[in-house]
């Protein structure tokens, strides 16, 4: 990497720009990607269904996957923008260029090191991950070799994820956002034409998850060098920055990831289900992402560097101002899309997975776990955006307090959910923890006098219950109900679908303006 630029002697400091203008740039283009990844998700549910193969690579995949949303977007980004705010705020670009250079440095080493590790060890952290494949040798066996070829991700994707934060912290917002649309051309491409080509389908996915993750580093690179901020990457451990952010990255391991860990315990217990646990969970699982990635990340993404700043700057009122607008947006959405989710679990599921080697039991088993994670959709949006509101201010300690509670409470509702409702007491207890940690978050942050209601919520509560509920009940009554589904033709499925969510978004929106709200109210500046 080269470290020279055009403009290199340009001011170091990023600009400001409306929050929802900037949320509105990271949900476009999460949108984008989600749909793609909706997309690779019919591709693979037609061609290998929810069958070992399938269960094989969701494993292999969802290991790298969950260390990338713990380490790379959990805790590094959580911990590095942070600093990185500061620096570029406090800083001549020397500084912030020296920094660059150690933190890409330090980080490749150390997940170099980490990746090597994991291929040599494959066997042996599928045992961990999925410990019921262990009573299938071929499956263990396949399910390694294909964790040789995707853990390497990790390092690319973490490489990523470094220059993302960059370009964020500079209000570059669309490029990280854009990236994740590369992973799932990838892996469509692997789908559709490796896959015919391999003695084992399912392999073809994992080399188009090794593939991804060369394209999504060398994508972002001419970006940061457009910016005179492309890294020279050499380890530098005693680097002042650095030792910060490592400092900040432990506690905040489990602090803003406690979600995904969570989420890989379901993994671990379905493991020892009925064969299909994984693949419904992780069917349903993607469609709950989709509107906490395109709502819930991007506000989260948009306001972690501004509440950043305002901490540097110690502008105490604006910071709350910020977490209030954040709490408003997230549940302006993620209740009604929690409760579409569950009015039409079966439908959707339909008309995106049911397809080839889907059967009608299968959409069955992902609707009850779809309800299970709809029910905590708005947990998990409030997450996203209450966790920053500590990290901003460099506190990883109380987080991590609350992540652990929530843990433990998520294994002692699996173990309560798991008998009576198998994988979807899986979902469930998921849901059930998150809420507890975001109660907790909200809780705290309020305690602290960091979380300060703004006036009007009286009324934004009647605009968000009303509307939704109307929705919900218009849903309700106008979906066909489900076995007519099964014979719809693919467009007829997509048309129904479209045509609810008109309906639905239509009496929402026409709700909430009557009631005044309009879209002036939404506006925040960083």
């Amino acid at each position: 990497m080269s470290a020279s630029s055009p403009e290199s002697e340009s001011t170091v400091a990023p600009p400001r720009r409306g929050l929802m203008r900037s949320g509105l740039v990271v949900s476009a283009m999460t949108m984008l990607s989600r749909v793609m990844g909706l997309v690779r998700d019919v591709v693979v549910a037609m061609l290998l269904g929810a069958g070992d193969g399938a269960d094989a690579f969701f494993v292999a995949f969802k290991i790298p996957n969950f260390l990338r949303r713990l380490f790379a977007e959990g805790a590094f980004n959580q911990a590095f923008v942070p600093v990185l705010s500061e620096y570029s705020s406090g800083r001549d670009r020397r500084e912030v260029r020296a920094l660059l250079d150690a933190v890409a440095g330090s980080l490749t080493a150390i997940l170099a090191l980490v990746t090597a590790l994991a291929m040599l060890a494959a066997p042996w952290l599928i045992w961990v991950f999925a410990p019921g494949f262990g009573r299938e040798p071929e499956k263990l066996a396949m399910t390694a070799d294909m964790l040789r070829l995707t853990f390497p991700y990790l390092l690319l994707i973490s490489l990523t994820a470094f220059s993302g934060s960059v370009l964020n912290t500079w209000s570059r917002f669309a490029v990280p956002a854009f990236t994740p649309v590369l992973l799932n051309l990838s892996l469509i491409g692997a789908a559709l034409f490796l896959m015919p080509l391999m003695q084992e389908p399912a392999m073809a996915l994992a080399w188009g998850v090794l593939i991804a993750g060369v394209a999504q580093l060398a994508f972002q690179v001419p970006f940061l060098y457009r910016l005179g901020l492309l890294p020279t990457p050499w380890p530098n451990f005693a680097h002042e920055g650095v030792r910060r952010i490592l400092k900040l990255m432990v506690p905040a391991l489990f602090g803003v990831s406690v979600s995904q860990i969570n989420l890989l315990l379901d993994t671990i217990l379905a493991s020892l289900l009925a064969a299909g646990s994984v693949s419904w969970l992780y069917y349903s699982d993607r469609l709950v992402e989709l509107p906490l990635g395109v709502f819930g990340v991007a506000i989260a993404t948009v306001i972690l560097p501004a509440l950043s700043r305002r901490h540097a700057e110690q502008s105490g009122a604006h910071f709350a101002a910020m977490l209030d607008w954040a709490l408003r947006i997230v549940l302006l959405v993620g209740l009604p899309a929690a409760l579409a989710l569950a009015v039409l679990a079966e439908p959707l599921l339909i008309t995106l997975f049911h397809y080839g080697a889907m059967t009608d039991n299968d959409i069955q088993m992902a609707a009850m776990s779809l309800r299970a994670y709809a029910f905590g959709l708005v947990a998990f949006m409030l997450i996203k955006v209450l966790a920053p509101g500590f990290f901003a201010r460099q506190d990883t300690k109380t987080p991590v307090k609350v992540g652990i509670v929530a843990m433990v409470a998520n294994m002692v509702f699996n173990l309560i959910l798991i008998w009576p409702l198998a994988h979807a007491g899986l979902a469930l207890a998921t849901a059930l923890s998150a809420f507890l940690n975001a109660g907790l978050l909200g809780y705290l942050l309020h305690k602290q006098g960091v979380l300060v209601f703004q006036s009007g919520w009286g009324r934004f509560a009647l605009q968000l219950v009303g509307g939704s509920v109307l929705m919900s009940v218009a849903l309700y009554w106008a979906a066909p109900e489900w076995h007519r589904w099964l014979a719809f033709g693919l467009w007829q499925r997509v048309g129904s679908v479209l045509g609810l969510v008109a309906l639905g978004g239509g009496i929402y929106a026409a709700w909430l303006l009557l009631l005044g709200l309009r879209p002036r109210h939404l506006r925040m500046q960083a």
